[in-house]
């Protein structure tokens, strides 16, 4: 796996860890909000979502039955991924293969959930991660879907990016450029949400995870607010002698 390495000039708490673990349901603007913050902070970016996307892409290419768990979990232990981790440069590719645009297909969309709720797999793109981050010396955005309880719980930041199911649902159509009907994109966000729900909670906040509700917000104010989250709970951890 491909990993970039960000500059670190003028960067928070300069030689400390700082690692910003942000969950989210789908349409809530996660990856560019998470996208943009690591571009403020001078951090690592990873969009963990792009990881299990990636991973449907190659089972559906090699007609793996995502059906049999044993077969997913093998194709993500085979996965050959490259992943951008800088949020300068968006690229997701596997066996050479840019499939950054592929990814983002409706196909890939409605079937990611089934290899999303496959344990096996989870376990081992988890460990991925994880490596991940530990590359890039703790100092990255991470968003997905388990990243504050599961992926990365000892985050020094960790917060909930939630939005209205309007509000959602508003934001993926756009996002989509309109290509997708109501039924498309209801598929796409509540009903893929409620797939993903059996295996990982990702709708209410953990204990010291910080809700951020963007509802009313527009993708600055929603910027502004999570970067405001990060200087906060850093500066509550400095007055207590971090």
């Amino acid at each position: 796996m491909t990993q970039e390495l960000i500059e670190t000039v003028d960067v928070v708490r300069p030689g400390k860890s700082l690692v910003v673990a942000i969950d989210g349901p789908s349409g809530s603007g996660k990856s560019s909000v998470s996208k943009e913050v690591a571009r403020r902070l001078r951090l690592a970016y990873l969009d963990t979502g792009a990881m299990y996307r990636a991973l449907t892409w190659f089972c559906l290419d090699a007609g793996t039955d995502l059906d049999d768990a044993a077969a997913v979990e093998a194709a993500a232990e085979n996965l050959p991924l490259e992943i951008s981790t800088s949020p300068q440069d968006e690229y997701v590719r596997v066996g050479g293969v840019d499939i950054t645009l592929a990814i983002r297909e409706p196909a890939i969309s409605a079937a990611v959930s089934a290899v999303a709720t496959t344990l096996g797999a989870r376990t081992e793109l988890i460990r991925r991660q994880r490596e991940l981050i530990e590359h890039h010396h703790r100092r990255m955005v991470v968003e997905g879907r388990d990243i504050t309880t599961v992926v990365a719980p000892g985050a020094e930041v960790r917060m909930l990016l939630t939005a209205s199911e309007e509000a959602r649902l508003r934001r993926r159509g756009i996002q989509l450029g309109g290509s997708q009907n109501a039924e498309q994109l209801a598929a796409q966000v509540t009903q893929r949400d409620a797939r993903d729900s059996t295996v990982v909670n990702f709708t209410q906040a953990a204990d010291g995870v910080v809700t951020l509700d963007s509802s009313d917000l527009d993708f600055a104010q929603t910027v502004d607010a999570a970067l405001g989250i990060v200087d906060r709970v850093i500066n509550h951890k400095v007055t207590k002698g971090d």
